[in-house]
């Protein structure tokens, strides 16, 4: 059985016209069984883990080179077709969505790491190699990926969103630890950008131009990433609060005294009470902050002893310590699956996802404010996030043919990235823009910004077949 063609609202499908026949055929010819038109496969492409409704792709093209790349890229420049990159489809804005049709670009099969250089950090590798694998491939070598956005995501996806994730805190995000990069460009190009030099101030500097692009202005096939080296000693803590505000002034002081802490992650009362369902821990239902710490073994004890005292002043309880990895593995795998565990308490439920980033002084006063939001409706929402970096997120479940859950989950939406950018903060820490927060973009950046950036995708993508939809508001 044939699926139904999805039609919405902003993007009818009369809007979208077929793929050229000419095109088609030669797409079989070049791919063969790596190009697809069956409807598991284009669903498969055209969703990903946000409320966004399926928009599915017209085919699928599975690519395993750059150089295959360049020539789906230059055909669906010739052509005039929607062209859509698809990691492993984790994103939560719509990134990988088809709202235009055309094809959907799947890098997956480029999953080969291609060099590593331990003397030198660093490691190159294609896009469709995913973090974990890039961490066993790397065992034994003393050094590791640090970036850890809780998905097991591509890294080329990862670099087009500019992820982020739990350890960002110490080792930062995609924009600190990508060196260089393979881009395909919008004609077909194959451009490399940077070097694996550790500095350079020779021209623009085209991989930070690329890297949270969400693959509207290339696509990124090639990564040399920065690694680093596994630390001596590793501990990590659980500790339970009265209330959040007692939880996140303890983050506040922790970052201000320079303790360099590893993660930092805040989870609420709700987060915790579905994580325990899930995962089959038995943590304090209450709001609750999870540390980590690297270094030596001194270092760690001096970070861990610091930071148990600030938190003890802040009325932090029961501190838990894992030190054995088995024990810090069962910790953070719990963490990790806190999104999927919040989304078990509405059967049936979608999750309406949002995140927000604020300096880190601001955290107190903008968390506080967001759970007054929350007691003001009536749909379940769990708060957690990396707060080390001032950065949070709110799983808003949601039944999405429920006109009320709806409107309540676009009003907290709205509430929260307004006070966000309002405290001189950002619309999305690390979800990136997509579809969801296009509307956004301006009253963050100013209309003379946005302009610019819709300048500079007409400059490079004048057809407008990269991501379309994406990003840029219309």
């Amino acid at each position: 059985m044939r699926l139904p063609i999805i039609d919405h609202g902003l993007f009818p499908r009369s809007h979208r016209p077929p793929l050229p026949s000419e095109f088609l055929s030669q797409l079989k010819t070049q791919f063969g069984p790596r190009f697809s038109q069956g409807d598991s496969v284009r669903l498969q492409h055209g969703r990903d883990e946000s409320v966004h409704p399926e928009m599915l792709p017209d085919g699928v093209v599975f690519a395993q080179s750059t150089e295959e790349v360049a020539w789906v890229v230059r055909h669906c420049n010739q052509y005039r077709v929607p062209l859509i990159p698809f990691g492993v489809g984790s994103s939560v804005e719509g990134h990988v969505l088809a709202p235009h049709g055309g094809l959907s670009l799947d890098l997956s099969g480029m999953n080969q790491v291609l060099a590593v250089h331990p003397e030198d950090l660093d490691a190159t590798v294609q896009a469709g190699v995913t973090r974990l694998q890039l961490n066993r491939e790397l065992k034994g070598t003393g050094f590791f990926f640090p970036i850890d956005p809780g998905a097991d995501a591509t890294l080329g996806g990862m670099a087009s969103t500019r992820a982020s994730g739990t350890n960002a805190v110490r080792y930062g995000t995609m924009r600190e630890n990508v060196l260089a990069a393979t881009v395909v460009t919008p004609t077909g190009e194959i451009v490399k950008t940077g070097s694996r030099a550790r500095k350079s101030s020779a021209g623009y500097d085209l991989t930070r131009l690329f890297v949270g692009a969400e693959g509207t202005l290339g696509v990124i096939t090639e990564l040399t990433l920065r690694l680093h080296p596994v630390p001596e000693a590793m501990s990590a803590a659980v500790c339970a609060f009265p209330d959040v505000d007692s939880a996140v002034q303890t983050v506040i002081q922790t970052i201000q005294m320079g303790i360099p802490v590893a993660r930092i992650e805040l989870l609420d009362s709700f987060t915790l009470q579905a994580v325990n369902r899930h995962s089959h821990t038995e943590l304090p239902e209450a709001p609750t902050l999870f540390f980590e710490f690297h270094g030596s073994e001194a270092s760690v004890e001096e970070q861990a002893q610091l930071t148990q005292e600030l938190a003890s002043g802040n009325g932090g309880q029961g501190f838990q310590w894992a030190t054995r990895p088995e024990d810090r593995s069962r910790l953070w795998e719990a963490r990790h699956q806190a999104y999927f565990a919040c989304l078990q308490m509405k059967p049936g439920g979608k999750v309406f996802p949002t995140d927000v980033c604020v300096p880190i002084s601001r955290l107190a006063e903008c968390i506080h404010a967001t759970n007054q939001d929350i007691a003001q409706v009536s749909i379940p929402i769990a708060l957690f996030g990396h707060v080390g970096d001032g950065n949070f997120h709110l799983v808003v479940l949601v039944d999405t043919q429920n006109p009320k859950d709806v409107a309540e989950a676009q009003w907290i939406n709205e509430r929260v990235v307004e006070r966000a950018i309002a405290m001189e903060g950002t619309c999305t820490g690390e979800h990136g823009v997509g579809m969801g927060k296009r509307k956004f973009l301006e009253r963050e950046h100013g209309a003379p910004a946005v302009a610019l950036m819709r300048q500079l995708k007409a400059c490079l993508d004048p057809a407008n077949i990269l991501n379309p939809g994406k990003i840029i508001p219309d």
